[in-house]
């Protein structure tokens, strides 16, 4: 019956200390910690080594269930995965033990609030972008990819899609959509 936890922020400038600091003081020794949306469970490793590794009468400890999920789906998929291998769920920062049926409820009540944040979020982004497309100021995230150095190479240099795409460090896909734009097939 160890407990074991796991924190978790979004991006590369986010710093995971207290998290760390605060599943220490619940008792964790093993912490796995990772830079990664909450949206989605794809691409978050260290969530993943610690679901096949937690075995019954273990916990799961999280500062709050955001960390976990910011989607009912994930958090509830989850949170199946745990009760199948009898792992219980606790937070530090919010009353939730999934060896209570108030524990769960509040569960439930915190991921649909989590997803509903993630939700605004996206809505505020996007009314944003519009206004800003409205007023002329934006112009959308700058091209990675120079098409005339595509055409440059398979024109003068005569390489196929895979060289290019090696040398500029893009996807086969970008050098042959770079060579149709240009009324060209690759």
């Amino acid at each position: 019956m160890a407990l074991y936890g796991y924190a978790r922020v979004s991006t590369n400038d986010q710093d995971f200390t207290l998290q760390e600091q605060a599943l220490r003081a619940a008792g964790c020794e093993v912490i796995r910690a990772e830079k990664a949306s909450g949206t989605s469970r794809t691409d978050r490793t260290e969530l993943q080594v610690l679901l096949d590794f937690l075995r019954r009468g273990d916990t799961l400890v999280v500062t709050r269930i955001d960390r976990l999920a910011r989607s009912i789906k994930d958090l509830q998929d989850i949170v199946y995965t745990l009760k199948k291998q009898g792992v219980t769920l606790k937070a530090t920062e919010q009353p939730i033990d999934t060896r209570s049926a108030a524990g769960k409820a509040f569960l439930d009540m915190l991921g649909v609030f989590a997803e509903f944040e993630t939700n605004l979020r996206r809505e505020r982004q996007l009314e944003g972008i519009a206004a800003a497309k409205a007023r002329g100021v934006y112009r959308g995230r700058k091209p990675s990819i120079d098409p005339a150095e595509v055409q440059r190479l398979r024109s003068e240099e005569r390489l196929g899609a895979t060289e290019i795409a090696r040398r500029l460090g893009i996807g086969r896909a970008s050098v042959y959509r770079a060579l149709a734009n240009d009324g060209r097939s690759a």
